[in-house]
């Protein structure tokens, strides 16, 4: 059986915690505006409806009718290897893990994302809100991210991670002059001489 994958970021330009990349692969011809109603991008949805539709992804998932994964690309990676690189190797690692197989999978990525040469591939300039299928990998990366970020917050109480998510706030600043940065903090987006 041949798949349709969408592809998907979340937390790129935050200052703490792993960029995240949604992918969802349903069969062909199956019509996700259809299955999930009210599908769109993760942005334009508010946080309860985005909580709902992944809901619904999860059980469309335990029933096999749809698959999805989340990867990241952790604070330490993107300082190391650049934001990049960290996203295209989440890309390579979550295609891999649905559709090991190339040959079986179309993919569909939003903006500037790539996937790995052997699948055939199309990036779509704002996908993840005229495309459902990467609207729907755009919500998975989004809820997934928040919901680590509040986890994390709880081993890093000082700098208010379940509210801001680890974006450049002005609490999140105030936070990191007081105490300094911490592990899931990306160094190289770090510049007080910006702050908002």
């Amino acid at each position: 059986m041949s798949f349709v994958l969408g592809v998907d970021e979340a937390g790129r330009g935050p200052l703490a915690g792993p960029v995240a990349i949604g992918i969802v692969a349903v069969p062909e011809r199956f019509d996700v505006a259809k299955e999930f109603l009210g599908v769109a991008d993760s942005k334009a949805l508010t946080e309860k409806k985005r909580e709902k539709l992944f809901g619904m992804l999860e059980r469309r998932t335990e029933q096999g009718s749809v698959r999805f994964c989340v990867e990241y690309g952790e604070a330490a990676e993107i300082d190391g290897r650049g934001i990049a690189a960290a996203i295209r190797a989440a890309v390579a690692r979550g295609l891999n893990r649905l559709a090991p197989d190339a040959a079986q999978a179309e993919v569909l990525l939003d903006g500037a994302l790539r996937a790995p040469s052997e699948y055939r591939q199309k990036t779509i300039i704002g996908g993840d809100a005229s495309v459902p299928l990467i609207s729907l990998a755009s919500i998975a990366a989004k809820v997934s991210r928040d919901r680590l970020m509040t986890a994390l917050a709880e081993h890093y109480p000082l700098y208010g991670f379940a509210q801001h998510k680890g974006y450049g706030t002005h609490a999140h600043y105030a936070a990191l002059e007081t105490h300094g940065l911490c592990a899931i903090h990306r160094a190289t987006f770090i510049h007080f001489d910006t702050m908002v």
